[in-house]
């Protein structure tokens, strides 16, 4: 039976073919041809990824969409979840997971047994596509709330916002040379804003 290798790595990962030797030997093993490898990096949130809808193009019904783990082909919406089952299902593929046993009975027909099994792994598919998008919406909320810490604490500049040398200089002086002028009036004079003169009064007060 022939197969479709999809590999996925999140835009941080080095390489989405990291999985590529596991799941070829899987394949052997199970007696699948490999016709076809899609490598993207790429985040699991995105439904439309470029490899990803080059395989559901280019496979036939009947053929296999073989991943290393259900994060790795979703991270998705519930919605986007529904929308890419919809597809892998309109297309006749059988999805077979390599860590997830239930789905491996896929690659054969095995009569009442094997409709069974394909109902228990559909609900167990969806199960672990949930945690899949609950553990990315975790991380991402993690993120979110160190970077709002980051934001609170004293001094703290964001990536990219790096004081810039000579305007503060030139803050500085109008704030000696007129300690009574108004922020608004030393930023306008700096040609800047005026959190970024209060800035440097924070700078000169530490």
């Amino acid at each position: 039976m022939n197969a479709h290798l999809y590999l996925r790595a999140s835009t941080k990962d080095q390489d989405a073919n990291r999985a590529k030797a596991a799941l070829e030997a899987f394949a052997a093993d199970k007696g699948l041809s490999i016709i076809g490898v899609y490598a993207e990096n790429i985040s699991g949130t995105k439904l439309n990824r470029p490899e990803l809808m080059r395989l559901l193009n280019s496979a036939s019904a009947g053929e296999i969409l073989l991943c290393e783990s259900v994060d790795r082909l979703s991270r998705l919406s519930q919605a986007d979840w529904e929308t890419l089952k919809a597809a892998i299902k309109a297309k006749g593929l059988r999805l077979v997971i390599a860590d997830l046993p239930t789905t491996h009975m896929l690659i054969d027909d095995k009569g009442i047994t094997g409709q069974i099994m394909e109902v228990i792994s559909n609900m167990l598919l969806d199960l672990m596509a949930t945690m899949a998008r609950l553990d990315q919406e975790k991380r991402v909320e993690r993120i979110n709330q160190g970077l709002a810490n980051k934001r609170t604490a004293e001094g703290w500049t964001p990536p990219g916002k790096a004081k810039n040398a000579a305007k503060w200089d030139k803050i500085t002086k109008l704030l000696i040379a007129h300690p009574t002028m108004s922020a608004d009036h030393v930023a306008k004079l700096a040609g800047c804003g005026v959190a970024t003169v209060s800035r440097v009064k924070r700078d000169q007060k530490a």
